[in-house]
């Protein structure tokens, strides 16, 4: 009882990241881990758990969404569907024991990203666009609908595969790309790890051990779904840089922990 309570809070604190500016899974890889499941299993049990979070922001933002440069929202959408899931298949299919080794430098990644991603693509779209701050989709374009379809589905692999700070991949690549301001982009970014994750967590209910732990999963889900209805309303009163902060701790030491345990 006391773990599937641990497992409970967790996944509050996972939904709340995911819905506030991404990085649930590294609280929710790690605390899955500990209760006993691979790294494959938890990973795909974690994706399954936050999918209902996601959806619940996806929810609330409802009526800010936009389509994002030159593409259509159901363009945008499909390529994370299809992205997303044939990272799910790639992290099924390759061997379990690759993913363990992998995880270490796949959260180092996410956590650079964390760090660094947003400084470098307003930095970088302040550039294309010649003035003092990102413009959004009306200023300078520099990549076509199609590249950034391509780019999307990219980023959806990855976020079928792992997840960890994608949804900062996806806000870098359309800034850099469009100039579309982050905070215009959040509501998209959300409807966009949703969607990719929901096609993840079709393949991982039919083919991964994830249902042999029900109380485990659903204890995160549950969680999960309250974080994200918390976390959606309450990034729009709480400071944008203490957000970042708690993230990015929680993201490093996460980093840390990992490597010395390998």
């Amino acid at each position: 009882m006391p773990e599937i309570s641990l497992v409970l809070l967790v996944g509050v604190v996972a939904g709340t990241l995911n819905a506030v500016g991404g990085g649930g899974t590294f609280v929710a890889l790690p605390a899955l881990v500990a209760t006993g499941l691979s790294p494959v299993t938890a990973n795909a049990s974690s994706t399954i758990a936050l999918v209902p979070g996601a959806l619940a922001g996806a929810w609330v933002y409802r009526r800010e969404l936009a389509p994002v440069g030159g593409t259509s929202t159901s363009a945008l959408t499909t390529t994370s569907v299809i992205g997303g899931a044939l990272g799910a298949g790639l992290l099924l299919l390759l061997p379990s024991a690759s993913f363990g080794a992998a995880v270490p430098w796949l959260l180092a990644f996410a956590t650079v990203l964390l760090a660094f991603g947003r400084p470098l693509s307003r930095v970088l779209s302040t550039g294309s666009t010649g003035s003092g701050a990102a413009t959004g989709a009306g200023g300078a374009v520099a990549l076509s609908p199609r590249t950034v379809l391509v780019a999307q589905f990219l980023v959806a692999v990855y976020g079928g595969y792992f997840g960890g700070a994608v949804g900062i991949m996806m806000l870098a690549l359309w800034s850099i790309g469009l100039g579309l301001d982050t905070a215009a982009g959040n509501p998209m970014r959300i409807a966009q790890i949703a969607a990719l994750n929901l096609s993840a967590t079709a393949l991982f209910l039919v083919a991964s051990d994830a249902l042999r732990t029900p109380a485990v999963l659903v204890a995160m889900l549950v969680g999960a779904v309250i974080g994200g209805f918390a976390g959606a309303h309450l990034a729009r009163r709480l400071p944008a840089p203490l957000l970042r902060g708690i993230i990015l701790t929680v993201a490093v030491s996460m980093t840390v922990l990992y490597f010395l345990r390998g």
